[in-house]
């Protein structure tokens, strides 16, 4: 009832799934690093207040339950957050109540750019900006992608390679796919 609709279920039958992903976990670095500061200060003021002062203790507490209620709202907001790519378009859904789903087709894409920080160099993501005809399309700029270099190799082969071959090659993979399945089962 609440949980999100599963981003695949936005996809036409015509659509082939090439990349599906979240965002990498270091987008939640600083909430965490809020979340524990914040913590770290209310334990230690309400160690500090004598007795007496019970009621800001008290209050003190439902503040630290305020912080890790928030940075758990973060975290399922971060987990349920998804970005798809087919072969015709690009589709984001976000939202843990209220959900919102982002798209952009492929054909419109005519530049793509992706930069990676010191930071993303040492965990492991970047940030890709999505040119498209002079628009400014609702997934111009990814950040926190992970593996930036796959993924920008993998954008620029549907958009700018031979259509032939990348036809070719899906169906390759979708009956190699299809032959493991059968394996498994008998």
């Amino acid at each position: 009832m609440f949980a999100p609709r599963d981003p695949d279920e936005y996809l036409l039958d015509t659509e082939r799934r090439v990349i599906r992903i979240r965002r990498h976990w270091a987008t939640l670095l600083w909430d965490s690093f809020e979340a524990a500061a914040l913590l770290a200060v209310c334990v230690l003021v309400s160690y500090v207040l004598p007795p007496s002062m019970w009621l800001v203790n008290n209050i003190l507490w439902y503040a630290a339950l305020l912080v890790i209620l928030r940075f758990a709202y973060l975290v399922m907001e971060w987990w349920v957050e998804r970005l798809v790519v087919t072969d015709k378009r690009f589709v984001m859904t976000t939202g843990v109540f209220t959900t919102k789903v982002l798209m952009m087709p492929i054909s419109k894409v005519t530049d793509l750019t992706y930069q990676r920080s010191a930071w993303g160099r040492m965990l492991g993501y970047g940030t890709m900006v999505v040119e498209s005809a002079g628009q400014i399309q609702a997934l111009n700029k990814i950040d926190y992608l992970p593996r930036p270099e796959e993924f920008y190799d993998t954008i620029s082969e549907l958009v700018f390679g031979d259509k032939q071959k990348q036809a070719e090659r899906f169906s390759m993979i979708k009956a190699q796919r299809a032959a493991r399945g059968k394996r498994m089962v008998g």
